[in-house]
């Protein structure tokens, strides 16, 4: 339940008529006069709210960052933040809140922008400074009225006044015996609301005749400070050197005492309004008050006990086995706290060990958890505090390159790969090559996810050369080149490998065992064997459930689909890392496809594509643009889909994956054939002599319908070494190749691609990114793509120029 908002129904009133003409509203005013009281109960009444501590953000690119998480958004590869942001609020009928605003060098731009470009959404900040941007209009908080020298005592600074000496344990005030000194406490606050509550505490602490009139928040806080027991102050001090909202069992390590103590002092700042309890049950400090806090703390040992605290509890929460965890592991549910003492240990030269030791340790639970994003932000705060030991250094410089490749794109973690190798580097023995492979087991993984499946090879080949003592590495690696087998198509090697990667796991090596399982289930997909491929893919996914490997379990559950149509794992893929998000995806989209939903199946797969490219994940992109390709069949655009099926066959030929190659002459077979083009013999003959070596299986797809070519009709230099070549894809593209245009529109619109005229015609019409996406069935993401190469093959730089243009042409 929120505190009454004392006095302050006009400020209120003329708050919403505000919001409801303004888009932008900044409510300035001093520190404590009740910003974020005021804020608070505007955000209560509305439909949807997003609110963000902006005093815990120095930069704008950390706030941006924690809008996005308000929002439940996060950034695309490729993407800026603050574009992922403008996506993220576009359209939405909703009132983003940024408390406490100040000093954050570009952010007023920043703001404006979005509030020009993202359309509907409202904002609201509080500071004691404005912007001073086009789109912002200010209210200024006044403080509470005080009763005038000869004016009745009354109002609502006396009504504050009252109530908190209630809350607070007080005994009722005789007005008329303390008229006097009331009235002169109350002018000295100034009206501040904060002011008036310290006062408030001192008076049910000491009574009215002993209080003193203060004229600043800080002398009344020090104030009341001075009334509390040793206890009490120890920890007001220490809540405000940790700096973030905690529970009682974190507060209970960092103050050295019992839980049933901790709810005792927390209880006791809290009816003093020195601290103030969350929704959630934590407790926290509003920003003038922290930081009396935390320079009374400036002469004592409050600093190094809170840390010692903070990693006390963080040691005893976060799982002691660095190659272990869960998804449901409870330190999760308080993962910043997790991060504050990583953060907080990090910088001191001292404690870096134990922050780096943390950090390790946390990983498996947030992997398990596909949190990568959280889990990078925590290492890499850690890595760029200084070195930390060796072999720890090592490990959590290699697990952040996993999670930046997961985040920001497949090769976006190299820098972190090199680090892990500096830190291997410096260690004697034979754990310098272990960590040396491992790091390089790690790389072969990112060319793998890239489509590189040389340099993965190459890698995974050094990884075994390093790394010969360790079996955790040998399996890892076994299993990453054991999925390069799959997409290559060499299915006998990939089963000799499976057969030495699932013999008797030990329990930290049983999610590589699943993971086996699963590429197994692929390969009896492709080679027609569906109760097996089904049989397989189930059991992954039950016992990776069963451990809480989430990862493993929803790979396994996307083959599963994909054998026997039935999902077995509800999840919302928005919240999922890239590499297993567009995985998901793509199963979405082809059950989009089988349904007959077919907009809706090319709107998702044109997505992945773009998804996949910034991302650089190249198989995905392969099996993206395959997808693409069908869905244009279905639509009856054979001449858009043959573009798409040669742009499958040359970049499954160069990954390569041979069958998915097969699949795309399937295709151009099929538009052959319809089309009269002799060509279809040699096309689908290639396809048959790609699967027949594989003992792989063609089947119809939605759009195609598969007709059995014969190895015999396959040209002669089309395959090499069972692969599809060079030469062929040339060949077939000289097949397909048609005639340009002879005559060519003078619209400057000529230029767009079909789906490009078609977002232009929606800027045009008013409609914002993210109506465009609901109406075309694609993401906000890939319209802004589409945006970006219509202005620049335009040469315009903005929507509104767009919409001008397109109605003069019209």
């Amino acid at each position: 339940m929120l505190t009454p908002c004392v006095g302050r129904d006009d400020v209120l009133d003329r708050l919403r008529l505000l919001l409801s003409s303004a888009r932008w509203v900044t409510l300035t005013g001093a520190p404590g006069c009740g910003k974020t009281l005021v804020a608070r109960h505007i955000a209560s009444a509305a439909p949807s709210v997003a609110w963000v501590p902006g005093h815990r953000h120095s930069t704008t690119e950390s706030l941006v960052t924690a809008c996005l998480d308000a929002l439940d958004a996060e950034v695309a590869p490729g993407d800026s933040p603050t574009l992922a942001l403008r996506r993220a609020l576009d359209g939405r009928d909703l009132l983003l809140v940024l408390d406490g605003v100040d000093a954050i060098d570009g952010l007023g731009g920043v703001l404006n922008d979005l509030v020009e470009d993202a359309e509907d959404f409202r904002l609201l900040c509080t500071a004691t400074t404005v912007a001073g941007r086009p789109h912002e209009q200010v209210l200024k908080l006044p403080p509470l009225p005080v009763p005038s020298p000869r004016g009745p005592l009354e109002g609502p600074a006396l009504e504050l006044l009252l109530a908190r000496i209630a809350a607070a344990g007080g005994h009722s005030v005789d007005l008329d015996k303390h008229h006097d000194i009331l009235r002169r406490v109350l002018r000295a606050s100034g009206g501040l609301p904060s002011l008036v509550e310290q006062l408030a505490v001192q008076i049910a602490l000491i009574g009215v005749s002993d209080v003193s009139p203060t004229g600043t928040l800080e002398e009344a806080v020090r104030r009341s400070y001075d009334l509390l027991d040793p206890a009490q102050q120890q920890c007001f001090r220490r809540l405000a050197v940790v700096g973030r909202p905690l529970g009682l069992d974190v507060l209970a390590d960092v103050c050295g005492v019992s839980r049933p103590q901790a709810v005792q002092l927390a209880s006791a700042l809290a009816r003093r309004s020195l601290v103030e309890v969350n929704p959630d049950g934590t407790f926290d400090m509003l920003p003038p008050i922290r930081e009396v806090g935390r320079s009374l703390a400036q002469h004592t040992d409050d600093a190094e006990e809170s840390l010692a605290g903070l990693l006390a509890w963080a040691d005893l929460v976060v799982p002691q086995a660095v190659n272990e965890g869960s998804a449901d592991a409870a330190f999760l549910s308080q993962l910043s706290l997790v991060d504050a003492a990583v953060r907080q240990a990090c910088a001191v030269d001292a404690t870096r060990p134990r922050g780096y030791a943390i950090a390790n340790r946390a990983f498996p639970s947030l992997s398990a958890a596909m949190r990568a994003r959280e889990a990078l932000e925590m290492m890499d705060a850690a890595l760029a505090s200084g070195d930390g030991p060796p072999i720890i250094g090592s490990q959590l410089a290699r697990r952040a390159g996993i999670c930046a490749s997961e985040v920001r794109g497949t090769y976006e973690g190299l820098r972190l790969l090199d680090r892990s190798e500096e830190h291997a580097s410096a260690l004697e023995g034979p754990m310098r090559d272990v960590e040396l492979a491992r790091t390089a087991a790690i790389r072969a993984e990112m060319h793998l996810d890239a489509g590189d499946l040389a340099a993965a090879r190459a890698d995974v080949e050094r990884t075994l050369a390093l790394g010969g003592g360790d079996p955790y590495v040998i399996r890892q690696v076994r299993r990453t080149l054991m999925d390069v087998c799959v997409s290559a198509g060499d299915f006998a090697e990939a089963e000799r490998l499976a057969a030495a990667i699932v013999d008797a796991p030990p329990p930290d090596e049983l999610w590589i065992a699943l993971s086996a399982r699963t590429l197994q289930a692929k390969i009896a997909y492709e080679q027609g064997r569906l109760v097996e491929a089904a049989s397989l893919a189930l059991f992954a996914r039950t016992q990776a459930e069963e451990i809480r490997e989430d990862r493993i379990a929803l790979l396994a559950d996307t083959v599963h689909r994909m054998v026997s149509g039935t999902r077995g794992i509800a999840v919302d893929a928005e919240s999922l890392p890239w590499a297993v998000r567009l995985i998901v995806q793509l199963q979405d989209a082809r059950e989009l496809l089988s349904a007959g939903d077919v907009s809706r199946a090319a709107g998702r797969a044109a997505d992945i594509v773009v998804l996949a490219d910034s991302s650089r994940l190249g198989r995905d992109a392969v099996e993206a643009r395959l997808l693409v390709a069908d869905a244009l069949m279905s639509l009856g655009e054979p001449a858009q889909a043959q573009a798409s099926y040669l742009s499958v066959l040359r970049r499954a030929t160069e990954v390569p994956m041979p069958l998915r190659a097969a699949d795309a002459l399937d295709g151009l077979a099929a538009i052959a054939a319809e089309s009269g083009n002799p060509a279809y013999r040699a096309v689908a003959g290639a396809a048959a002599a790609l699967r027949v070596s594989r003992r792989a299986v063609g089947r119809d797809r939605p759009g195609v319908a598969y007709a059995a070519g014969a190895i015999r009709d396959c040209p002669a230099g089309w395959l090499e070494h069972g692969q599809f070549s060079a030469q062929g894809v040339a060949a077939v593209t000289g097949l397909f190749a048609g005639e340009a245009p002879t005559e060519a529109s003078s619209s400057p619109l000529n230029v767009l691609t079909k789906a490009e005229r078609g977002v232009a015609e929606l800027v045009a019409e008013g409609l914002t990114s993210r109506q465009i996406a609901e109406q075309l069935f694609v993401s906000p993401r890939t319209v802004d793509a589409h945006l970006s190469h219509i202005f620049r093959k335009l040469e315009i730089a903005s929507r509104a120029k767009l919409a001008a243009l397109m109605v003069e042409i019209a």
